[in-house]
Formats: structure tokens, C-alpha cells, sequence
């Protein structure tokens, strides 16, 4: 079984996403904008993926930019398909 593991930002909105996509793109980081995983919520249609190891990172970012986030969630893909996990 293959496993992989990712980090997601959830916003409250798109503007919010967009946002926070342009902080994200001034940082040493990689990251991607991508649609929010319906295992995590329906409400903004924008997510921000980023890997796990850059976790601290990623909430200095979002304390020092002050995003407006709606959570960071940990995805997990197997064979089986997605679970999602709240980190915060």
C-alpha cells in the first residue's frame, strides 16, 4: 500500500486564498494552489497544498502575513482514497 502525506491551508474564501497565494509566492517553499478536497470542507473552492517537513514554516507565514485561514489539515492518500486530519 502506497501512502502519501500532505500539508493543506483551508480559507474562509477565495479572496483569502489569493492572498494567500501571493504570500506563499514571495517564500522559499514549495506549494501549490489547488481545488479544497471535498474530505475537508465545501466551503472555499481554492486550498493551498504544501509538504508536511515545512509545517513550522508554514505557520510563521501565515502568523506573520496575518492569513486569514479557515485551518491547516494533514491529507493522507492510500489505495483506498483520502482521509484528512486537522492540525490545528
Amino acid at each position: 500500500m502506497k501512502y502519501r502525506q500532505y500539508g493543506i491551508i483551508t480559507f474562509k474564501s477565495t479572496h483569502y486564498a489569493i492572498k494567500g497565494d501571493l504570500v506563499f509566492k514571495d517564500k522559499d517553499i514549495e506549494y501549490r494552489t489547488i481545488p479544497t478536497p471535498r474530505e475537508i470542507t465545501h466551503s472555499c473552492g481554492l486550498a493551498i497544498r504544501f509538504d508536511l517537513k515545512d509545517l513550522d514554516l508554514v505557520k510563521d507565514i501565515i502568523q506573520e502575513n496575518q492569513l486569514d485561514i479557515e485551518g491547516i489539515f494533514k491529507l493522507i492518500k492510500n489505495d483506498e482514497g483520502y482521509k484528512a486530519e486537522k492540525l490545528n
